[in-house]
């Protein structure tokens, strides 16, 4: 996009830099408001293409947009809300013991390890997420006011959605309108596309790893899983995260198990990127991965796991925009 506004701006780095610290100083005073328009949007992103296909089968508008609104409520509130205190106390079991675990391991292998220290590390960085992710969840979903904020907003988002978009189109020269409506739709597709693609992913990488340690007849399957399919949004090196306390759990064992242990994950690995990426998502935001993994640690250190989770659809957000309003030779 050829704005001779932006370029401007460009050619201005002085008066870009202070615009540039301008906004980040009113996004932190803002940030809780912001993240949860967010998340509103990115709601709205993934159900978005289900309400279009009701409304292609000639559904009245109302009614796509409140069908499958109504139905992800509903999954959320009798499927997956009333699981997550046993996810949450699976996890912190397999947490608990893991200390224990690592002490068995070294020694096997003749290495020396203080147990009481380990165990001080795990507990003390186990509370400190536990704590700045319950603290910056509760800010910004504070009460019932906040969560039924989100939900408003989503549904108010995909109700309006297309005169949202010819307002916002309006605001731009005639000249640049088309290429700012192919920009929104291009990042409200790839962060819907995103959405829809990790849950998935994550949920087939955490249901197979459960059902694959299961089967090798390994403790703790379950948290295990859970914890694959919680790092399956770092690329690359979730996998390898999430695989070390199966294998230090395996070693705890018998060698053999650990063996099993370590060629299942190789195997998953390679189901993982041969198949299920390329056919999940194909789709989705196509970032390189050292990016999202930077972007994903910066997200978790000021916004614990939730900063996490919203990484990667921030990322995709300012490269689209950027690409976008990159000045054309």
């Amino acid at each position: 996009m050829s704005n001779p506004v932006v370029k401007y701006l460009i050619n201005n780095h002085f008066l870009a830099a202070l615009i540039v610290i301008a906004l980040f100083w009113l996004a932190i005073e803002l940030s809780g408001i912001l993240i949860i328009i967010f998340i509103s949007f990115i709601i709205m992103a993934a159900l978005s293409p289900f309400s279009d296909f009701l409304i292609r089968k000639r559904i009245p508008r109302i009614l796509s947009v409140i069908i499958p609104y109504t139905i992800t409520i509903a999954i959320l509130v009798l499927l997956i809300f009333p699981l997550i205190p046993f996810f949450i106390s699976q996890i912190e079991l397999l947490f608990s013991n893991f200390p224990k675990y690592i002490d068995q391991v070294a020694k096997t292998f003749n290495i020396s390890i203080d147990a009481s220290s380990i165990k001080n590390v795990f507990e003390s960085d186990i509370n400190a997420l536990g704590k700045n992710a319950l603290s910056v969840t509760g800010k910004i979903f504070s009460g019932f006011f906040s969560t039924l904020t989100v939900l408003v907003i989503s549904f108010y988002l995909m109700l309006q959605r297309e005169t949202l978009k010819k307002q916002l189109i309006a605001l731009w020269p005639k000249k640049y309108q088309d290429q700012a409506l192919k920009t929104m739709v291009q990042i409200e597709n790839k962060i819907g596309w995103w959405l829809q693609g990790q849950l998935v992913l994550s949920f087939t990488i955490g249901f197979c790893t459960w059902i694959g340690l299961t089967f090798l007849g390994l403790p703790f399957a379950l948290p295990l899983g859970l914890l694959a399919g919680i790092l399956e949004i770092v690329p690359t090196i979730g996998p390898i995260i999430s695989a070390v306390p199966a294998v230090i759990v395996a070693l705890t064992i018998s060698p053999g198990l650990a063996v099993s242990v370590v060629i299942f994950y190789i195997l998953l690995q390679a189901l993982e990127n041969h198949i299920l990426v390329p056919k999940i998502m194909q789709k989705a935001v196509g970032l390189n991965p050292i990016i999202v993994i930077i972007g994903v640690l910066i997200g978790s250190k000021f916004l614990g796991i939730l900063g996490a989770l919203l990484a990667v659809p921030l990322i995709a957000l300012v490269f689209i925009l950027t690409k976008s309003f990159k000045p054309s030779n």
